[in-house]
């Protein structure tokens, strides 16, 4: 993939097969199911279908497609927890931007009780000889995500499921998946003090992957990002009409350079600039705290909260915009996030002006 002037990838949850979150997407736990097991041919079906929308588009990098949660919240809040052993119920989060879902609780000792990824990764690598990347939820944003009755304190939380979460990674790398992603999407808003060392702790060990930190702008759901205030208690259901008017808007990029390079990253992949203008991305600020040059930049330049399809002209003017900023031989270029929210024939035509977006850039400079 060295090779790969500005390769292309997805982010996050793609819409699955119907048939699977009709019933598939519900039950399943991410356990290893024996060859002839209808549980297993459905698994392999439904990520070579997701797989072969990417390949078909010319996707460089296949990605999972967060098969395992028919919606973000199923994904972080349900899939994810029951595999940790919480308790599935809970008080709506502490986080205003969130407050529609809610936390599980935390009754135990925080362990990895039962394969998270795996499956996925063994039925993505059968799909496609492409190189491939598989997705985890991220540590802050899980411990984050906590109601705790067990741990005296945050720290100790956060780092119990980046232990849980490291066994799962290393079994994926010992597959020879060639990336692997955390979604750290509440950093922009602040780092705990255990953030960098929780995601560290989580990759520790990996051998054959390349670790890829996503990080958006705003919820699955289409809520824009902001910065907590005080207009709504901890716990409170939030009413974005009654946001406070004197409340800073946070500048995207500013907000997670240059902390986020403190972290065992090798692609820092970021929404981007597919749903807000170059000007207002805050890109700029890599030309003060440039990528490191042991590390890729990747940017979303796909808006998937939209249904209008990107042109390819409109993409490559997109990555042209990065390239004042990012050196091209450390640029890639990915969807904003995930596309759940669009129907999967738009998401299709998204794919495909991305890579033909890449293409028209990748061939002026190749003059």
């Amino acid at each position: 993939m060295n090779k790969v002037l500005i390769p292309t990838s997805m982010v996050g949850n793609y819409p699955n097969p119907r048939w699977w979150d009709a019933d598939f997407a519900r039950h399943f736990k991410g356990d290893r199911q024996p060859p002839d097991a209808m549980w297993r041919e459905a698994l392999e079906d439904a990520t070579a279908a997701i797989a072969t929308d990417q390949v078909n588009a010319g996707l460089d990098i296949i990605a999972d497609g967060r098969l395992h949660g028919d919606n973000y919240a199923d994904a972080a809040l349900y899939y994810y927890f029951n595999r940790l052993g919480y308790d599935l119920s809970g008080s709506h989060l502490g986080f205003p931007i969130y407050s529609r879902l809610h936390s599980a609780t935390v009754t135990q000792e925080i362990k990895r009780r039962g394969q998270i990824m795996v499956e996925q990764a063994r039925a993505l690598k059968r799909a496609t000889n492409k190189p491939v990347k598989v997705q985890y939820t991220g540590i802050q944003v899980l411990a984050q995500c906590t109601n705790d009755l067990h741990y005296s304190n945050s720290r100790d939380r956060a780092m119990a499921i980046a232990a849980a979460i490291n066994e799962d990674i290393l079994a994926v790398d010992e597959l020879g998946v060639e990336y692997i992603q955390l979604d750290e999407f509440t950093w922009p808003y602040f780092y705990e003090d255990w953030a960098i060392e929780a995601f560290n702790r989580a990759v520790a060990g990996v051998k054959h992957a390349k670790i890829v930190c996503h990080i958006c702008w705003g919820n699955w759901g289409g809520t824009p990002a902001y910065y907590p205030d005080d207009t709504a208690g901890t716990g409170e259901v939030f009413d974005l009409t009654k946001r406070a008017q004197d409340a800073k808007a946070p500048n995207p990029t500013s907000s997670v350079v240059p902390k986020s390079y403190e972290a065992k990253i090798d692609v820092f992949n970021i929404e981007g600039i597919g749903r807000i203008s170059f000007d207002q991305s805050g890109l700029e600020i890599l030309k003060q705290h440039p990528i490191p040059k042991n590390m890729m930049f990747w940017a979303g330049v796909i808006d998937v909260k939209s249904t209008v399809t990107e042109t390819a002209e409109q993409v490559a003017a997109k990555i042209r915009q990065l390239l004042t900023v990012v050196p091209a031989e450390q640029l890639g270029v990915t969807t904003d996030c995930g596309l759940i929210l669009l129907q999967r024939y738009i998401c299709q035509d998204k794919l495909h002006a991305l890579v033909e977006g890449a293409k028209i850039v990748r061939n002026e400079l190749a003059k």
